[in-house]
């Protein structure tokens, strides 16, 4: 056949969903569809079939035309063509759509605008978890972060729910302890209930750093700490000298043994990201540890979790609950002037390209600050009063 078909390469999987039960990725498909409906227009497609390539090595294929869902069954090309009326209509009436803060929003050039509008119009997604989809459901009763500091929530409530669709009391209930005290002079971090931390003579605080674009981690680091002395404090790395799967494995049964070799002590991390690719590292490379063994090792019991600790036990005067955020608020202060994850793959990239000792040691910097920085918010935590 004559022509073209779209396609694309991802740093993600090319499908979402449990194993037995993978489906298109509906970003992608709006995407591909947008390439689609280009060689359309100029008589340059061969057929509604586009692909990606992901981060597996893997080709997906899209079939834009074939229905999906179970509910209420569509077609992708259906799916994309409403997301194209939509943006459509934005444009041409753009009081009709207004920003929202989320995650994405710093890996974004626009960023800077449109916090202006959403400082400006004192916008409820500036609450943390109060994103785009639960603020348009409260906006017509609560329309600012202000408005939900003033307002008696019990109102809202009715029976064991709340009339917000997707909202329940205690979501509810901590948007509005949020609000507070956001909008309180003097505001600081408090606990909604005691926590018990464990008082463990050695702590290591433990971060990895991966190439999402390879599925390849390349840094296992951990600041060491005895008695709670900050003065005992020593940061040890174990990093892949190459991107064989041989010096991933490496780097991985270096930053295993050395964990068992501290036992026992109290592991600290933010997020389950680590736990996370530890299972699939595992997975991969089995003879360094088992399954049964890399379970015992995350059990809450062992490891600590803080974003858990941070969402469910407090309450921050901020607008978002990342690492960066909660400990630049406490102030502390990364060595680098562009500190990320994203900016710490781009270094590795170049790192393994040129093998210059300047950019690994600042991917160790970067990786030591993060292991520090969730030392300095567990030690915030373990000072902050109980305010029910």
């Amino acid at each position: 056949e004559d022509g073209y078909v779209a396609g694309d390469i991802k740093s993600g999987a090319g499908e979402e969903g449990v194993e037995d039960d993978r489906r298109p990725k509906k970003h992608y498909a709006v995407q591909l569809a947008l390439y689609t409906d280009i060689l359309e227009r100029k008589g340059l497609s061969r057929k509604r079939e586009p692909f990606v390539w992901d981060i597996h090595g893997d080709e997906v294929t899209y079939e834009l035309d074939e229905l999906t869902g179970k509910r209420n069954p569509t077609t992708l090309w259906n799916i994309y063509q409403g997301t194209l009326d939509e943006a459509r209509r934005n444009i041409s009436n753009p009081e009709n759509s207004s920003p929202a803060y989320s995650s994405i929003c710093k890996l974004c050039h626009w960023r800077t605008e449109c916090m202006n509008t959403l400082e400006r119009s004192d916008d409820l997604t500036l609450l943390p978890d109060l994103g785009r989809s639960k603020r348009e459901e409260i906006i017509d009763r609560i329309a600012t972060v202000d408005d939900l500091a003033n307002i008696e929530i019990e109102q809202f409530i009715d029976g064991r729910n709340t009339i917000f669709r997707g909202i329940g009391i205690k979501s509810l209930e901590k948007f509005k302890a949020r609000a507070d005290l956001i909008k309180s002079n003097n505001a600081e971090p408090y606990l909604t209930e005691p926590i018990a931390l464990p008082d463990s003579e050695r702590e290591l605080f433990f971060d990895i750093e991966v190439d999402s674009m390879q599925n390849f981690c390349y840094l296992h680091g951990f600041v060491e700490r005895s008695n709670g002395d900050n003065n005992t404090e020593k940061y040890v790395a174990f990093f892949s000298d190459d991107l064989s799967p041989e010096a991933e494995e490496q780097a991985f049964a270096n930053a295993w043994q050395y964990i068992s070799g501290n036992q026992p002590c109290a592991i600290y991390i933010y997020s389950k990201y680590e736990r996370t690719f530890w299972r699939k590292l595992q997975s991969k490379y089995s003879s360094v540890c088992s399954k049964e063994a890399i379970e015992t090792l995350f059990n809450p019991d062992n490891t600590i979790d803080l974003l858990y600790v941070v969402g469910k036990y407090t309450v921050w005067p901020t607008r978002d609950h990342t690492l960066k955020t909660l400990a630049q608020s406490l102030d502390f202060k990364w060595r680098d002037t562009d500190p990320s994850g994203a900016a710490s793959i781009e270094w590795f990239q170049r790192w393994s390209e040129s093998k210059d000792p300047k950019i690994k040691q600042r991917i160790l910097e970067y990786n030591e600050d993060d292991c520090l920085a969730t030392r300095v918010l567990l030690d915030k935590i373990k000072t902050l009063d109980t305010i029910n």
